[in-house]
Formats: structure tokens, C-alpha cells, sequence
């Protein structure tokens, strides 16, 4: 037993080494953030990050609980393109549970774990601007009709500064997807898509996004079929011919946008894995896919 923990230790240490004074943008989603104990052995990874030198920054969704509690109070979740209509109601439950209640907990996990959170939303200081979605374009019965998505926006701006300021002062930041357009009304954003434009605005080392399977597979009821790693080329190319939807897709073409803005490899893993980050980061074989520039 000792030798297999040395072991662990040495595959560690390249890439500590390699990893150090680096930010990491790990965006926290999926089914796994119901789950308190696999929530809470993410933090601990997260927050072990930390104090290895590395600047994590987390992005959080909470689509599941945000469906939960409209359905609780008789309303019916809606979704194009992997995206969620969102009207002035389903708005103020998405604030509610994102801002409200999800964010907090985090903060408060990261600080039961030994480190230092502060709870963000893309409000607070102008993080994030956004503008509001244009009408999309979907099939319906073969003929094409278009769609008003309500308040869900595309990012304008990041502020970096404020991320700059809160992770050089040991911070953890835990960031919602509440955006604010050039006039102050809030947007809904996908959270995945944030993760990415974080990432390639500061230039991270790594984009982490956890979902509910294991990575890309190319057949979306085996398990076992994972793609362990995607080029910028394929991305497009999955969404075509279907082996990425739903969804994926914004998941993916986040990715993919991160990449090509700079950000060294993106790796889409399962979040329903205990310590899947520390899995994924520091061992030779992964869990997940990643997305590369080549």
C-alpha cells in the first residue's frame, strides 16, 4: 500500500511542476452538484488545487435544480439548441437558485475545506457584459421557424481585473451565469459558454468542464465508447453528423472557442466521479476527452 501511494505521488509531481502559478477555469455542472458528497469532494480537489499553486476559478451551472424548482411551481422548461428559454419568470428562478443558493453553497464548501471563496455573479462589477441572443433558427416538423430565447445572452466583455485581483489575493473565485447587457438587465447565460469565454480571457492553462458522462462518445448509450481526445477539426464535424448533441454543443463549441483563444487544452469529464478534477489532471491515462488545437 505505501509503494502505490508513492506511486500516485511521483505521477503527481510532472504535472504540479508543470501546472504551477497557472490559472484553471473548472466549470461545476451536471447532476453531480445534487449529489452533497461528490459536490464537496470537488471542492476539496479544487481547493487542493490551490494550495499546490494553481489559481482555480469556478464557473458553476445548475440547470438541473433551476428545472427542478420550475416544475415545482407548475411551469415547464423549455430548450432549443441545448439552450433554455428563459421569460421574465423563468429569469427570476434561475437567479434565485443560481445566485441564491448554489453559489453560496460552494462558498461555503471551499471554506469548510480550508480555503478562501468569493461568490460572484456576472453582475458584480461588471464581469460579464452581455447582449441578449438573436431569434434561432430550428426545424420543427421540417419547416423552419424562429425562436425567441427571452433574457439568454452571448458574452460582450470579461472583466479580467476583478478575477486578477481576487485569485492574486488567494481567493477562489465561484462565478454564476447572470450576465448584465449594456442597459443593466440581466441575462441568462450558459454556463459552459462563460467557463470558455473566462478562459480564453484570461489565457488559462486549462478549461475543465464536468457533465453527466464521461466525456465525447460516439455512441451516446454506451458508456464505453469514449473519444479521449477531440481536435479543433472534429468539433464541427461531431455536431454534424449528430455524435455531439443537445446539450453538448455549447459545451463543445465553448471548447473549442477556448482553444483557439489560447487556452492550452480543454477537458470535458465526468462530474459524478469522486476527485474526477485530480483524476483527470494528474494522472498519465485521464477519465475524460480533450479538445486540442491539433
Amino acid at each position: 500500500m505505501t509503494l502505490k501511494r508513492e506511486n500516485v505521488l511521483i505521477e503527481a509531481l510532472p504535472y504540479i511542476r508543470d501546472f504551477y502559478d497557472s490559472v484553471m477555469i473548472i466549470k461545476v455542472g451536471g447532476h453531480a452538484m445534487v449529489n452533497p458528497q461528490v459536490m464537496s469532494d470537488i471542492v476539496q480537489d479544487i481547493v487542493l488545487l490551490r494550495f499546490v499553486g494553481i489559481h482555480p476559478i469556478i464557473v458553476h451551472g445548475g440547470g438541473p435544480e433551476i428545472t427542478e424548482k420550475m416544475e415545482r411551481m407548475g411551469k415547464k422548461p423549455e430548450f432549443v439548441g441545448g439552450l433554455r428559454i428563459t421569460d421574465d419568470e423563468t429569469l427570476e428562478i434561475a437567479r434565485m437558485v443560481l445566485v441564491g443558493n448554489i453559489n453560496t453553497e460552494i462558498v461555503s464548501l471551499i471554506g469548510r475545506h480550508g480555503g478562501k471563496g468569493i461568490g460572484l455573479s456576472g453582475k458584480d462589477g461588471k464581469l460579464i457584459i452581455a447582449k441578449k441572443k438573436p431569434f434561432q433558427k430550428v426545424m420543427i416538423e421540417n419547416v423552419e421557424h424562429e425562436v425567441d430565447l427571452g433574457w439568454v445572452g452571448d458574452t460582450e466583455i470579461i472583466n479580467t481585473e476583478i478575477l486578477n485581483i481576487v485569485t492574486r489575493e488567494g481567493y477562489i473565485p465561484v462565478i454564476s451565469p447572470i450576465a448584465m447587457d449594456m442597459n443593466g438587465n440581466a441575462l441568462n447565460l450558459n454556463a459552459d459558454t462563460i467557463a470558455g469565454d473566462i478562459a480564453a480571457a484570461l489565457s488559462a492553462k486549462k478549461l475543465i468542464l464536468m457533465t453527466d458522462v464521461p466525456g465525447v462518445l460516439m455512441e451516446p448509450s454506451d458508456r464505453s465508447s469514449r473519444i479521449s481526445r477531440v481536435t479543433l477539426e472534429d468539433v464541427e464535424h461531431l455536431i454534424r453528423t449528430g455524435v455531439i448533441s443537445g446539450g453538448m454543443i455549447p459545451k463543445m463549441r465553448g471548447a473549442a472557442t477556448a482553444v483557439e483563444s489560447g487556452v492550452e487544452n480543454v477537458h470535458i469529464i465526468d462530474g459524478s466521479i469522486s476527485h474526477s478534477v485530480l483524476l483527470e489532471l494528474f494522472t498519465d491515462s485521464g477519465i475524460g476527452t480533450m479538445v486540442c488545437k491539433d
